[in-house]
């Protein structure tokens, strides 16, 4: 199968969107079985401090030097973006919080063939129900929404069993070069950042993936025929 990597992470509004629209594109796509995704983690601010007492309005005034007013600004046009895609967006719910733990759970959740699903329900929870992602028992509660276990859930968050494969993703992210998300790696050649339009998803994973069918070629068998039953139920 073809393998597209994306680099995201959970606070980032312009992810989501833009897993949004990567699958839109992939659900038209003629050969979206051949194709394997693997979500990959990215902190934006590994520095940040959970902190459910201020809003994100708030948070991203103080950080960027902005005043309240344009930063609810900003945050209503990222609402529209995503209304258009088909998500609710509730700025005046989301909880400050460092996504560490959350990208270990993504990791776990992975693990159990679990990572799309994981992936959807941390967006959800951080940007439309207002849940604190950062919180262990916020996570085990969604770990059991998808059927994982909730004390492996919460062990492995307790031990952080999964730290370095956090760390070796965002290593691997700078190694190519990457400043920003979400990023979307097709077949470890061609690369597509931010939240792009449908169509250039669509045009990148049909250039990518003709390009991986040349390389994977079917193999041609020369066929003997003999007395055999078919998928018809005919023998």
């Amino acid at each position: 199968m073809m393998k597209v990597e994306i680099w995201s992470d959970v606070m980032c509004p312009f992810c989501y969107i833009g897993k949004r629209r990567f699958e839109q594109a992939l659900e038209g796509f003629g050969h979206c079985k051949d194709i394997e995704v693997e979500w990959k983690s990215f902190q934006l601010n590994p520095n940040m401090v959970t902190n459910p007492a201020i809003s994100i309005d708030q948070y991203l005034a103080d950080v960027k030097g902005f005043s309240i007013d344009h930063a609810k600004q900003l945050n209503n046009h990222v609402t529209q973006m995503a209304a258009e895609v088909g998500l609710t967006y509730n700025f005046d719910k989301s909880v400050v919080a460092n996504s560490f733990n959350a990208h270990s759970y993504s990791h776990l959740a992975k693990k159990h063939g679990k990572g799309i699903e994981a992936e959807e329900q941390l967006f959800k929870a951080y940007f439309t129900d207002g849940k604190n992602i950062d919180d262990l028992d916020t996570l085990v509660e969604l770990g059991s929404a998808i059927g994982l276990d909730a004390d492996e859930v919460l062990q492995t968050l307790k031990s952080n069993a999964f730290a370095d494969e956090v760390k070796r993703d965002i290593a691997e992210a700078q190694y190519l070069g990457i400043q920003g998300v979400p990023f979307f790696v097709m077949n470890n050649k061609y690369g597509v950042s931010g939240a792009q339009a449908v169509p250039v998803f669509e045009q990148t994973l049909q250039k990518a993936y003709t390009e991986w069918q040349q390389e994977n070629p079917k193999p041609q068998l020369e066929i003997i025929e003999g007395d055999s039953c078919g998928l018809d139920g005919d023998c």
